[in-house]
């Protein structure tokens, strides 16, 4: 876990953000929707599911990003659950990294092509919405918040599960139906897409990532800022119901 650390500077005691004002995503930090209050796993011996829960102060979900009319400079505000699982659990090539689950809305783009959230029949037009990918996260002091979606270079082939939007980065869009329902905000993951793993540790995270396509001196999405952790301190401490 030591590639977290840097995020650690960008947080106090209480888990809020202690980012530069001026930092891309500022304008949200106090927003109560992204105060995460509690976060919890939950598996359902029944119906084999993985049930990952994010709870707020305010409105989970309530608040999207502003368009700016690109992909590159794109904003991506996130409710995100870093884990222990490791990268071949939920599709990907073995590869060092945090696996999480991010929970994202990006109005500019869609890279959820298999999916249509919206329900209009339009499957290109609904990043808006929430949805979610298995991401892996690692260090990345170009950036604010310290990490980014791990890149790559070269064909996917082999890398990243059939689902992925096809971005040169370790995402996955698998599609998992995402719930909001007032200061909750939920993503059902069934447990044989996750390598029938049930025990593992986690945290919640809410931040605000940026796609950036035209610096090569910055990652594609990169973590600007952090508007608060469950745990404080990013130290994974929960464990699977």
């Amino acid at each position: 876990m030591k590639f977290l650390l840097p995020i650690l500077l960008l947080v106090g005691a209480n888990g809020c953000s202690q980012t530069d004002p001026n930092a891309p995503g500022a304008e949200f930090t106090g927003n109560a929707d992204f105060n995460i209050n509690a976060t919890d796993v939950r598996f359902d011996d029944q119906l084999q599911q993985l049930i990952f829960t994010i709870t707020v102060d305010g409105n989970a979900g309530g608040t999207v990003p502003m368009p700016v009319g690109s992909l590159d400079g794109a904003p991506v505000l996130g409710y995100v659950v870093p884990t222990t699982l490791r990268a071949e659990d939920v599709g990907f090539a073995p590869t060092e990294g945090i696996v999480a689950m991010a929970l994202t809305s990006h109005p500019d783009f869609d890279d959820t092509p298999l999916w249509d959230e919206n329900t209009d029949k339009d499957y290109a037009n609904d990043g808006v919405v929430w949805h979610p990918h298995w991401v892996i996260l690692v260090e990345d002091e170009r950036v604010p918040g310290g990490l980014s979606v791990k890149q790559f270079a070269g064909s996917s082939e082999g890398l990243l599960p059939p689902t992925n939007p096809g971005m040169p980065m370790y995402m996955d869009s698998p599609g998992f139906p995402v719930l909001t329902d007032g200061n909750e905000i939920k993503v059902i993951v069934p447990a044989y897409r996750m390598n029938n793993q049930t025990q593992f540790n986690y945290d919640g995270v809410a931040a605000y990532m940026q796609v950036i396509g035209s610096d090569t001196e910055r990652p594609m999405l990169g973590v600007y800022t952090v508007y608060s952790i469950a745990s404080g301190d990013l130290s994974l401490p929960y464990t699977v119901r």
